[in-house]
């Protein structure tokens, strides 16, 4: 268990990462807490940005209730501003809005409004600041990050094989690519920390196949790896079967089910991790509590496939899987990118 403290270091990861986003002193900035938020995080930021002489000021609002009967973790997608549109229009009226709620902004449905005011976003990851300075963004990552992203734009298709049998196709006609690199300096834009992803939002009804994942691979969702094999079968975005003889399969099948929602079955995104410094082996150094698995996406040569919210394809749902996968190769058009687990040149 680490201790919540603050250390001097961990002002200068945030105050760096601020200083990233281009904040400044003739700009204005809001701090997004709520009630059950992890307040070392909150009391870092409120200390980089004073030390940074920014002015800003802190919006709490209160943890929502349960609003599903399963439990909720990892979804991206934070309901703590619903019905708070007060919040919302000084969200949008601010330059810079550090986001700190306990799910995040990315798939909320107020971020467009947001961010349609001009309000650039970094959500910072539910996870102990000893993670977020390890995980530092820099300008190589952010080279590979934005090269992946012009490479998804332009394909019209990506495949994903493994020697365990995963076969899956993606029409990427038309899909929405955002590379994600851990800051964001444009008005109108988001961005998450850590970062050093690629991810694309494909259209509706555009991936098909099947994908096993094998002990090993990441239940983000959970913070575990699995234990045993587990089979998705894809028909048009959704998630048609659930295979699989062990607690990973029977957990997946439960909570999935628990949402009675056919969305939460559906995909969110597909894409791959490029961040060099994430280490796989993270979700053992620290306690769950701890930890909000965000390294474990961007790490370098990951298949991440993820089931939930895609606004692109017009699906918003509570319901949401991160499922990294090691060993994978990926093919965008006719380039691989990423081969048998590991990044290509």
């Amino acid at each position: 268990m680490l201790t919540d403290r603050i250390e001097s270091k961990w002002i200068d990861a945030f105050e760096t990462t601020f200083q990233a986003c281009k904040v400044g002193r003739n700009q204005t900035a809001i701090i997004l807490s709520e009630t059950q938020s992890r307040e070392l995080n909150v009391h870092l930021a409120e200390l980089a940005l004073a030390r940074m002489k920014v002015p800003f000021y802190h919006l709490k609002v209160p943890t929502p209730g349960a609003s599903s009967p399963a439990i909720i973790r990892s979804s991206g997608a934070t309901l703590a501003l619903t019905g708070q549109e007060g919040a919302v229009r000084a969200l949008a009226a601010v330059d810079f809005v550090v986001d700190l709620t306990l799910e995040g902004l990315m798939h909320a449905p107020q971020t467009a409004t947001i961010l349609k005011g001009g309000a650039r976003i970094l959500n910072i990851s539910n996870e102990h600041p000893d993670m977020l300075e390890r995980a530092m963004p820099d300008e190589d990552l952010k080279a590979r990050c934005l090269a992946a992203a012009r490479l998804c734009r332009k394909a019209t298709r990506m495949r994903v094989q493994s020697d365990a049998g995963t076969e899956l196709s993606v029409d990427m006609t038309g899909n929405n690519t955002v590379g994600v690199w851990g800051w964001t300096d444009k008005p109108g834009t988001l961005a998450h920390w850590p970062g050093g992803i690629v991810v694309s939002f494909p259209r509706a009804g555009s991936v098909n196949g099947r994908l096993v994942f094998q002990p090993g691979d990441m239940n983000l969702t959970f913070k575990k790896y699995f234990d045993s094999e587990v089979i998705f079968t894809l028909k048009d975005d959704f998630v048609t079967e659930i295979e699989g003889i062990g607690t990973d399969a029977r957990l997946m099948r439960n909570y999935l089910a628990a949402f009675d929602d056919p969305l939460a079955y559906a995909t969110s995104h597909v894409g791959w991790g490029l961040h060099k410094g994430a280490r796989y082996e993270a979700l053992t150094m620290y306690d769950k509590r701890d930890s909000n698995g965000t390294e474990l996406r961007a790490v370098a040569g990951n298949f991440l496939y993820s089931t939930g919210a895609n606004e692109f394809a017009g699906r918003f749902t509570q319901g949401h899987f991160d499922l990294p996968m090691m060993g994978c190769s990926i093919i965008v058009d006719d380039t691989c990118v990423v081969e048998n687990g590991k990044l290509t040149a």
